[in-house]
Formats: structure tokens, sequence, C-alpha cells
């Protein structure tokens, strides 16, 4: 047993679910110091695992999904842990505060978390710039944006410039971007993925772009289907690189945790196991939508390589995993791609892709 899962973990367990992110984010400070020997530490991935999309070159479709490293403080520390990329932010444009505390909370029973941070981070300019110091990691790093707090969606043109700060900002330090319109905990910010703003928030940043960068949108997995096919098809016209399937769901149906306690903890997006069949479900939908020339990445539930297959045979690309890092500890990444490989050999499958080929044809 590794010494994570007979210490450190348990160790950071005993403290609230801020105070371990906080310990665990300070012992990656270290590593990220010393951006050579993070290097050297990063465990060899199996070629069989490489992927190519978006003109890039992923060394496994395992990356670190946005949330987790709001101000991209942490890049080389966790390449080194064996991600094959890492998603950064969520950025806003002005720079903003958490929600009040306690706003993350752990659901043991389920695997799962809770959270209504609310896109606490230094401001979209003071994080790229940061960021720009630094030498360039060994794979792909894109940066989520997403919306102000103080900024409403009414005017429409308030929230769009907004948006395009922000993407001005990470745009020369981004291999691509994500436009996160799905998070629950920023008032009003789903109703940017009606297809109306939606279309008028889109269009303007493919403009602004002019195809320098591969754009996606992160969706809510709390969409109807209808709901969910309007924003696809709006992603399409747009011309988008294609979609993140999904974000935190405010649904509680289904938890092994007692309602009683739910209730306590209140309003957020819940992440983890329970996501994991309509993210699954989402992701299934969106390459149905979008056709093979999209890109999709799935996102919720990942725990195994199981879980990445699964995710894979329902028309990912591409897995993100946050939860899943939490819950298993720096070994996650590093250990679920190992698995990876061997579960390809298994199947007899030279490349992941095989797997999501054969399901889909």
């Amino acid at each position: 047993m590794s010494a994570w899962r007979s210490l450190l973990r348990p160790l950071l367990f005993l403290a609230s679910p801020a105070e371990a992110h906080a310990l665990g984010f300070f012992a990656l400070g270290a590593l990220e110091l010393a951006p050579s020997l993070a290097a050297r530490l990063r465990p060899s991935l199996d070629p069989s695992l490489t992927v190519e999309v978006m003109g890039l070159t992923f060394p496994s479709p395992l990356g670190l999904a946005g949330g987790f490293d709001k101000n991209a403080e942490r890049p080389h520390a966790l390449s080194a842990l064996g991600f094959g990329f890492l998603e950064l932010g969520t950025v806003t444009a002005l720079a903003q505060e958490q929600n009040p505390e306690p706003n993350l909370f752990r659901l043991p029973l389920d695997r799962a978390l809770i959270n209504r941070l609310g896109f606490p981070n230094q401001g979209a300019a003071a994080v790229a710039r940061a960021y720009a110091t630094l030498p360039s990691p060994p794979i792909p790093v894109g940066f989520s944006i997403g919306k102000s707090r103080l900024v409403d969606i009414e005017p429409i043109e308030d929230a769009i410039a907004d948006y395009l700060a922000s993407f001005r900002a990470v745009l020369p330090v981004a291999q691509f971007v994500v436009v996160n319109v799905s998070s629950p905990n920023t008032k009003n910010l789903r109703a940017l993925q009606g297809p109306a703003v939606a279309r008028a928030l889109l269009s303007a940043l493919v403009a602004e772009n002019e195809g320098r960068v591969p754009l996606l949108l992160k969706v809510a997995p709390d969409l109807d289907e209808a709901e969910l096919d309007a924003l696809l098809d709006v992603v399409a016209e747009v011309g988008l690189t294609g979609v993140v399937c999904s974000n935190t769901t405010i649904r509680r149906d289904g938890l092994r945790t007692s309602a009683r306690d739910i209730e306590a903890i209140g309003g957020g997006g819940l992440s983890g196991p329970p996501l994991r069949e309509r993210a699954r479900l989402a992701v299934r939908r969106a390459r149905r939508r979008l056709g093979e020339d999209a890109v999709v990445i799935g996102v919720g539930g990942v725990e195994t390589a199981a879980d990445v297959v699964a995710l894979v045979r329902s028309g990912a690309d591409l897995v993100q995993a946050y939860t899943g890092f939490i819950y298993g500890g720096p070994r996650f990444p590093a250990q679920v791609t190992h698995d990876l490989a061997l579960e390809l050999r298994r199947q007899g499958a030279s490349h992941l892709r095989e797997l999501r080929d054969r399901d889909l044809s």
C-alpha cells in the first residue's frame, strides 16, 4: 500500500476539504520550484495512450479538469504526477474571492464532492502574466474562462465584453481555451447556455480568436435532451472546436449520503461518481450531434481505467478527472494510465481510439 493511502491521505482527510486542498497544494509547491526535476520525475507513459487532436499531442487521454489549479500555479508539479494535459483556472476578467465559507464538502459514502467556490482567482490578466514567466510544461495546457461575478448577463454585451477580456488575457499562454458557462456557483451563469445568448457570446469569441487556439464549450449535465441539442447546434454553427461534457450537477438523486446531510450542506455543484452516467450520456449525445470532426472531452466520475474506457467508448477523444484525483491522491493519474495501457493490451487494441471506433461504428 502506498504511503499516500496508508498515511498521508487519511491525515489530509482529517482536515476540512478546504484545509486539505491547501495542504496538498502547498506540498506540490516544492516540486513546482524545480521544473527540471518535475520533468525527470514524470512517469513514462505507454505510447499506445498518445492522442493527437486539436493540432496537439497528448501523451495520454487523462487530464486534470478545471478548478483544481485556479491561478495556474502548479503546472509542472501536476504534470510530474502523470496527467496527459491540464485545464487551468477558471479565471475571470475581474479578480474575485471565493464564495462565503464553508463552500467545499466531501461526501465519502459517494466518493463525491459538493462545491460552491464560485471562480475564485487573481484575475485573468494577472494569472496569465505570472504563467508566462514559467518554462513551458511538457504537456498541453489549456485555460478555462468564466464570467466575473460582478458582471450581469443583461445586457448580454457586458457579459460578452467580460469573457472577451479574459480570453484576450489567456490567449498568449493557452494551447486551448474552455468557455465555462455551466458552473452552478455564479448567479445566472447557466442562462448563457440558452441558444440565443450562447450564439452571441460564442460568435464573439470565435471572431476574436481568428482560429489561433482550439475553443471548447463546457456544458452542464442538467440540460434536458432538447436543451443540449439546441446548444450543440450553436457550437456547430459558430465553429467551435468542440465541447467538454460535463460540469458539476445541481441534482442530488441517487446518493448514499443521507438526505439530512445533503440538506444541511445546501447548494453547490456535485461532482464524482454520481455524475458518471450523465456524463457518459452527454458525451454520446455530443458525439452523435457534432460528428466525428468535433473534439469531445468527457469528465464526470472518472476513478479508474474502466471509467476512461467507458467515456472513450461513448465518444470522448480525451477525458478529465477532478474528484477522482482528490480521493485517489497523487498516484491517481499514474495508476490510471498504467492500468489503461494494460486494458488496451488485454482487449487487443494498439490505440485507445480503436475502442471508440468499435462501439461507434
